[in-house]
């Protein structure tokens, strides 16, 4: 009797976690994309990473709105109950979750591109217009539209049903085994995508390492005659985006290692499913918090308001 109570907090306090968690993410996220739309619209020059986080921050937005709609189910509320809200959410959900890598990915690797010199050879990706930014998105769209093409054909409504053969995402929807060459397929496309963008992360953020120490190295008989060495806007992005790949590298081999596990328990244990959510959204919640606290630009306008509000 003892372990249930004490089972039942600990399932009444992660789920409470979660929920504050999902909450701060989408107000953040928020922020960050009408800040990144604002600069986008008012001033004449914006750079790529930019626009990589505006768009970071809108799918962040909309994996966390999808995450709502299935807390919201485990509460026993069902909305998920149909077969076409249900598919959609899901659906959406894992696309966002293969969308944050990707444009994650993508975030690293422009960086690193601005941050290289003139003499290097990435320096001719540097400058590049808003058009083919947009392709790019769109082809991450594409690509992991088609990659999670798996949710669209295994996933069904099933209030009230239980049966063996099923892996209940929520208490409403569940996915129903598909054929093994169906299943090898996306699998690999899932394995592919994702050690690629953790090789383009691990080679990008090293190089950007190597130049931030080459920086340091070369300026360092300047600092000794400077009181106060400034440090350019390109380093503290930098610095920034290399905490933003430590953060994103932690949390999503955690939720690799958490996640294989859910097939065994996933129905008997309600505890597991929200630390599966509690783990699978801290990166879109703290990437926004990071991103948002980072950026000078809000921090300044959010000090002018606080002033004027004052007097």
């Amino acid at each position: 009797m003892k372990m249930n109570k004490n089972r039942f907090s600990s399932f009444i306090y992660v789920k409470h976690i979660a929920v504050f968690e999902i909450s701060i993410g989408i107000i953040a996220n928020i922020v960050l994309l009408l800040f990144q739309v604002l600069t986008f619209l008012l001033e004449r020059k914006v750079k790529p990473t930019d626009l990589t986080i505006g768009h970071l921050a809108f799918i962040h937005l909309v994996m966390l709105l999808t995450v709502t709609f299935i807390a919201i189910d485990d509460f026993g509320y069902q909305v998920l109950g149909d077969y076409i809200t249900c598919t959609s959410v899901i659906y959406l959900n894992r696309l966002t979750r293969e969308l944050s890598i990707s444009n994650t990915c993508l975030l690293s690797v422009l960086q690193a591109i601005t941050l290289s010199p003139r003499s290097s050879c990435l320096a001719k990706f540097k400058q590049k217009s808003l058009h083919q930014n947009l392709l790019c998105f769109l082809f991450l769209w594409v690509f992991n539209s088609i990659n999670s093409t798996r949710i669209l054909i295994s996933t069904v409504a099933t209030p009230n049903v239980t049966s063996p053969s099923f892996m209940f995402l929520t208490k409403s929807c569940s996915l129903f085994p598909i054929r093994s060459f169906l299943k090898y397929i996306f699998l690999s496309l899932v394995a592919f995508n994702y050690m690629t963008c953790i090789g383009l992360i691990s080679l990008s953020s090293g190089y950007m390492v190597i130049l931030l120490c080459r920086h340091k190295r070369q300026s360092q008989h300047l600092h000794r005659t400077s009181l106060s060495p400034k440090v350019s806007p390109e380093q503290r992005a930098t610095k920034t985006i290399l905490l933003l790949m430590s953060f994103f590298i932690i949390f999503y081999s955690l939720d690799c290692i958490i996640r294989p596990t859910s097939s065994i328990v996933w129905s008997n244990d309600p505890i597991h499913n929200w630390v599966l959510m509690l783990v699978g959204n801290s990166y879109a919640t703290i990437s926004s918090l990071l991103l948002t606290s980072s950026e000078r630009r809000m921090t300044k306008c959010f000090i002018f308001v606080l002033r004027r509000d004052g007097k």
